[in-house]
């Protein structure tokens, strides 16, 4: 299938969904402290979106294609968790990792975005894994204009990260975005420059690697939607959503406590 093309209108409504999903990982950040647990985190979250934004949470009971519903409104994705962790009874502490992930429904469309947390102080591969993977993200996002392929997004992922001494997991990957969740294109976060789709002026997508300090290979936990790395080394992710614009990017998810580009971007 092809990516659609956004119209003008859907542009400035996903513009606004965009920045709620930022805002929430502002509103969230001073909680992310140790003694917390993810349920509370994602309670937190929840009553934010409706009763503040009056956005709807998409990820509650999304239940595609051979998945039962997922039961809460964020994922929590802590250390050698790679994405979709649930969140429950886990009690944060000094030196763990998380990556919260968000999704609003503004006026039909879908604003996404995840940032990566320190909980405490981090140890130095923790803090370096993420460092190399916001930057991972970055030198995807900055391959975006007309003209471009996505193979150009995963290959800049690809060659950063394992230049790095890191792995990019392959299971999972970017994807289109507006009034559906998830639709076309896949954004791979690997690959050869000069392959895949062309990217056109209108084209609305996420660019969310996730990145292993060990081994690429993963696995579903029992719950049917948490995903580890099969070596419990650490894993992290960073997303943005991002427009394809006439003459380049517009990153779509920003808000005040939206992290700068790194410097060496």
């Amino acid at each position: 299938m092809k990516a659609t093309i956004k119209l003008p209108a859907d542009i400035e409504t996903m513009r606004v969904a965009g920045r709620l999903a930022s805002e929430v990982l502002d509103f969230i950040t001073p909680y992310v402290k140790p003694g917390v647990t993810t349920g509370e985190l994602d309670k937190l979250c929840h009553d934010y979106m409706v009763d503040v934004q009056h956005t709807t949470p998409a990820p509650l009971n999304y239940a595609p294609s051979g998945y039962k519903p997922y039961p809460k409104s964020i994922c929590t994705s802590v250390n050698h968790q790679v994405c979709h962790g649930i969140p429950g009874d886990r009690v944060l502490k000094n030196g763990d990792t998380v990556n919260l992930d968000i999704t609003v429904i503004h006026d039909g469309h879908h604003g996404d975005t995840s940032r990566m947390f320190f909980v405490g102080t981090p140890s130095v591969q923790a803090k370096r894994l993420v460092e190399i993977t916001y930057e991972c993200m970055w030198r995807g996002i900055r391959k975006v204009k007309p003209g471009a392929h996505l193979g150009d997004i995963g290959h800049a992922i690809q060659q950063h990260a394992e230049k790095s001494g890191f792995s990019v997991v392959r299971e999972f990957c970017g994807h289109g975005i507006g009034r559906n969740f998830h639709d076309d294109p896949q954004v791979l976060h690997y690959g050869s420059p000069g392959t895949l789709a062309k990217l056109v002026p209108g084209m609305l997508f996420t660019i969310e690697p996730m990145i292993n300090a060990g081994r690429r290979d993963i696995r579903e936990l029992g719950d049917g939607w948490t995903i580890v790395t099969r070596d419990h080394s650490l894993s992290a992710q960073w997303e943005h959503t991002i427009l394809v614009t006439d003459t380049g990017y517009e990153v779509m998810t920003l808000s005040a406590g939206t992290p700068p580009p790194p410097a060496e971007v």
